[in-house]
């Protein structure tokens, strides 16, 4: 099997595993890699395909349905996910038009025979002989909404368009909508951050990030590399988490001697920067994680941080509620939809639904009125989600407001994390009149993240 044939078939088993078993592609397309011995140019295929795939999986299924005469459900699952590789190829890459019809023809042969085989030719060389223009014309016109249409063009489930429009509403952006949806569609940058006090940017050819003081991005060479050989202090991590931690190190002066709880610990990458905070000015972290697995990996990310910080596995509303007015920083980095980490999760955009959401947002009002309660008079709270969706958000700290009264204050979170960047991060004031900061994968180049601060008085 030659390099490109083994790299599609890696991204075909990896999209039929996210399909059929919930895999995460992130999590499965790096061993599949390496298990197929691909070289770096093939493996970058793999992820390509892969991805792109599974980000336009909406669009491609509109236009199978178009050239199949025929809709999606009534297609057999592991032929659809051929049929949606071989369209992302002709479609949305350089691939040759013939490769990526007898390829994707050979896999759907793979899953389903000979009958298999000559639908998938049928369909694929229908989808051929129109350009991508002419196709994405087709399936505007299939749209009975503007929403619709926007769901379909740019591959988004119609209720995170709206959810989406709702929320650059809320900052006077409505009109960049499109470029938020272009946006997700996007593969991320990497970005690094080196832990402060243990680690600083490794050479003249990175590149500092303009918002966060401890990222980078390299100019060159292998990211893997760089973090392998940091002893666990330079990581790979979006610049959006690593401004969540450090609002919350930042928002005011740390004096020695506070005691700081991570409550929702994994996988880790937070919990690294407070911890490099925590040993520079003399306080103390702890950090929770439910989940036995994601605890190990919270473990693991702070093993370069010498020092002892104390892993438990409880329900974190448990673990907050046990100890009243002990802390004076709390991290509370809240189970959430997942809307703002679209680019690098793709597949979660289809998994997710609005049913999901209010017993999110129940969880999400229990962890933080918990953290509220464990906090000493005049700790600070940090309530973070990787989810712009209003109701996640600014709704849940709404509650808390008048849950507390005035127990509790808003400080700005747009202010802290203008005062840490280097770049104006055009953090405009939010409708409600908080003092919540949402970053965009369009403007910030990081993960939709959403960071509030609360400070008990």
């Amino acid at each position: 099997m030659n390099g490109t044939v083994a790299a599609r078939r890696v991204a075909y088993e990896t999209i039929r595993a996210v399909h059929e078993s919930d895999a995460y592609a992130n999590l499965l397309l790096p061993s599949s890699i390496t298990r197929a011995g691909l070289s770096t140019a093939d493996a970058a295929l793999a992820t390509e395909l892969t991805y792109g795939t599974l980000r336009r999986q909406g669009t491609y299924d509109a236009v199978i349905a178009i050239a199949a005469d025929r809709g999606i459900n009534e297609i057999d699952p592991a032929v659809l996910d051929a049929l949606r590789l071989g369209v992302h190829q002709l479609l949305s890459t350089r691939v040759a038009s013939h490769a990526a019809v007898n390829e994707s023809v050979e896999l759907a042969r793979g899953a389903g025979g000979r009958g298999a085989a000559g639908f998938a030719n049928a369909v694929l060389r229908r989808v051929s002989r129109d350009t991508p223009g002419d196709w994405m014309t087709h399936v505007a016109a299939t749209a009975r909404s503007d929403d619709e249409q926007l769901g379909l063009l740019f591959s988004h489930p119609v209720w995170i368009v709206r959810a989406f429009r709702r929320a650059l509403v809320a900052e006077g952006r409505a009109d960049e909508l499109e470029a938020l949806l272009t946006a997700d569609n996007v593969a991320p940058r990497v970005t690094m951050a080196a832990l402060p006090g243990l680690a600083e940017v490794p050479d003249d050819d990175a590149r500092r990030t303009p918002f966060s003081p401890i990222g980078f991005r390299l100019g060159g060479g292998d990211p893997d590399s760089t973090v392998r050989g940091s002893q666990g202090r330079i990581r790979v991590q979006d610049e959006g988490s690593q401004l969540a931690a450090l609002a919350l190190t930042r928002a005011l002066p740390v004096v020695a001697g506070e005691r700081w709880l991570d409550l929702c610990a994994g996988p880790g990458g937070k919990t690294a920067v407070l911890a490099a905070e925590a040993l520079a000015h003399g306080a103390t972290l702890e950090a929770n994680e439910i989940s036995p697995t994601r605890a190990e990996l919270v473990r693991q990310a702070i093993a370069g941080v010498p020092l002892d910080v104390i892993v438990s596995e409880e329900d974190g509303r448990t673990r907050a509620g046990n100890a009243p007015g002990a802390y004076d920083r709390i991290l509370v980095d809240a189970p959430c939809t997942g809307l703002g980490a679209l680019r690098r999760r793709p597949e979660a955009r289809w998994r997710k639904a609005p049913s999901d959401v209010p017993a999110l947002t129940e969880l999400q009002r229990d962890l933080l009125d918990a953290a509220i309660g464990a906090l000493k008079p005049g700790g600070v709270v940090a309530y973070v989600t990787c989810s712009p969706h209003l109701a996640e958000t600014s709704g849940v700290v709404a509650e808390a407001k008048r849950a507390w009264g005035d127990a509790i204050q808003e400080l700005s979170a747009r202010d802290v994390i203008t005062a840490l960047s280097d770049a104006d991060p055009g953090l405009p004031a939010q409708a409600d009149g908080s003092g919540r900061a949402q970053l965009w994968p369009h403007r910030h180049n990081t993960d939709a993240m959403s960071i509030s601060l609360l400070q008990r008085v």
